[in-house]
């Protein structure tokens, strides 16, 4: 069984790459729990991409349209 891209967990900088957000912002969603679930490996946090999107796609302008 190899490892493909949908198996790597993001590090909290490859999620602020993704979202083009400041390190920053990341720790504050974190901290806040406005962000998207995260897990904690050892002393580092690690995202799924299927839930960072996931979480997007929840918060877009549609999603609120629907509401």
């Amino acid at each position: 069984m190899g490892i493909d891209s949908t198996d790597t967990m993001w590090t909290l900088q490859e999620l602020a790459d993704f979202l083009k957000v400041p390190k920053q912002t990341v720790y504050q969603m974190n901290w806040r729990g406005t962000g998207p679930r995260s897990y904690k490996v050892g002393r580092h946090r690690r995202y799924d991409p299927v839930d960072v999107r996931t979480w997007l796609k929840a918060r877009s302008s549609d999603a609120e349209d629907a509401r």
